[in-house]
């Protein structure tokens, strides 16, 4: 059986998730798990899928990237996999697809999974590094303080007799943060 799994990282992805969706039923998938949740969270679906998968199935993703978050993470995918005699096949693997049921298939995949998670740490790294200099020359000032902006908004409904929770519902924030900013105005 062919079972298919499409993940965005979040809901304004829907486009995204409807064209993976269209690629793994042209692919023929018989099974289909989706989500929209970020690679380092829990994936409910991944999971389900995981679980559902039986002796001679094929997972079937789009690319590499909605599976795993790294080459250790998608190692750990495929192990799992193997112990249950499943194969795995990407779509869209620089332009070819590639099946792990094949000896060159699997070579393929550690290579590129390596090769991929080098590319996003040499990423991340540029990007540390573009901080910090915007920082010295500053011109990088962080994130605004959006819920201490309006603790005079959060003092006076407080002050009016309205509750933390329905503060915050009011203004659209945390209700972490309307006690915080109710903490700070009584110190």
């Amino acid at each position: 059986m062919l079972v298919g799994y499409a993940r965005t990282s979040t809901a304004e992805q829907e486009a995204g998730l409807l064209a993976q969706q269209r690629d793994l039923r042209d692919a023929k998938v018989e099974k289909l798990f989706s989500e929209q949740v970020s690679s380092v969270s829990h994936r409910k679906e991944l999971e389900a899928s995981l679980d559902f998968l039986r002796d001679g199935d094929t997972l079937v993703v789009t690319k590499i990237d909605r599976l795993a978050r790294s080459t250790s993470h998608l190692l750990a995918i495929v192990d799992r996999l193997e112990e249950k005699k499943v194969g795995l096949r990407i779509l869209d693997f620089g332009g070819a697809s590639v099946d792990t049921k094949s000896p060159s298939g699997k070579l393929m995949l550690t290579m590129f999974a390596a090769m991929a998670q080098f590319e996003r740490e040499m990423m991340l790294e540029r990007q540390r590094e573009g901080i910090a200099k915007a920082k010295l020359d500053g011109k990088y000032k962080g994130r605004k303080p959006t819920a201490r902006a309006k603790s005079e908004e959060v003092s006076k409904l407080h002050m009016d007799g309205v509750g933390p929770t329905e503060i915050a519902k009011r203004l659209s924030m945390g209700r972490a943060s309307v006690y915080r900013i109710l903490e700070e105005g009584r110190q």
